[in-house]
């Protein structure tokens, strides 16, 4: 177990949440505030997705990334930004021809998911390292798009978060290091419970931990009413932990979250289990990421 861990918190995703829950955030405005809010609450990293202001839905506008990037950074309150690099992988099949791509496929090239990171340049992004069953969707990620991408983050600069939803993602991402693609020590997190990827459990997690390499750093979340359980299993393997509205919209059962709640009941989990939450300086500090606030580490 770290005596310290780093707490990530996922504001708002691209999924179909924001009718179900008030607190999802939808604008670049609130997607900034919910980021600083939970930075205020212990978070160390603010995973960023944004959405069209108008629907709600997903959106790749490179224009809202850089409000949300531009409102935080001018913040007082310091986190670091994760933005996705994930972009558009969705293939839904066709119900009148399933050779093709139906309503939901949204689909973009390597070059494409990069934009926002390499005109942005925050200190991490994602990366998803391979192709997965969303559900009755598939989201796609080709390793050779995937080969492209890791270049591109590798030439901006900015820190790859290696995304595993399987075991076999592991195996890519560990293709990646052996290629040269990964700089420093690779940063793995592992996406838990989404059907029909890996299981979220403390088996699982094992397992996948077992697999990085020596020097490689990981965390976990689940999706969920797993979440808090993955915090806390998390914790006790020694790795670092993710919360946040992409991944779950409850507190407790019937009771919806706001961001800063999933992010406080995390610190406690970790708190109580003997750890702490690293600071932003502490994290880029430990993970050797640039500051673009030039505040001191």
């Amino acid at each position: 177990m770290q005596k310290k861990v780093i707490l990530s918190c996922a504001v708002t995703g691209a999924g179909d949440t924001v009718s179900k829950n008030p607190h999802v955030p939808v604008t670049p405005k609130e997607i900034a505030d919910a980021s600083i809010k939970a930075a205020k609450a212990g978070a160390t990293i603010a995973h960023i997705h944004v959405r069209d202001p108008e629907t709600g839905q997903l959106s790749h506008d490179v224009n809202l990334f850089r409000e949300v990037v531009e409102r935080v950074r001018e913040a007082e309150t310091d986190v670091i930004l994760n933005i996705t690099a994930g972009g558009g992988g969705d293939w839904v099949p066709s119900d009148e021809d399933p050779t093709r791509g139906g309503a939901g496929t949204d689909m973009q090239t390597p070059e494409e998911r990069h934009e926002p990171v390499g005109e942005l340049l925050p200190e991490i992004c994602t990366l998803d390292c391979g192709s997965v069953n969303f559900g009755n969707q598939v989201y796609i990620s080709p390793t050779d798009w995937l080969r492209k991408q890791a270049s591109l983050i590798q030439q901006s600069g900015v820190r790859a978060e290696l995304e595993c939803f399987d075991t076999g993602h592991i195996r890519f991402a560990n293709q990646l290091v052996d290629e040269g693609l990964i700089d420093g020590d690779p940063l793995f997190q592992f996406c838990l419970g989404i059907p029909w990827g890996a299981a979220a459990d403390a088996e699982t997690i094992a397992y996948m931990k077992s697999r990085i390499p020596e020097n490689g750093r990981w965390a976990a979340f689940g999706i969920g009413r797993m979440q808090m359980p993955v915090v806390a299993q998390s914790v006790l393997q020694g790795g670092n932990i993710r919360v946040g509205l992409e991944d779950n919209i409850y507190l407790k059962k019937g009771v919806l979250a706001s961001n800063e709640q999933l992010v406080d009941k995390a610190v406690g989990i970790t708190q109580s289990l003997g750890s702490d939450i690293m600071t932003p300086a502490e994290a880029r500090k430990t993970l050797n990421l640039r500051n673009p606030h030039g505040r001191d580490n």
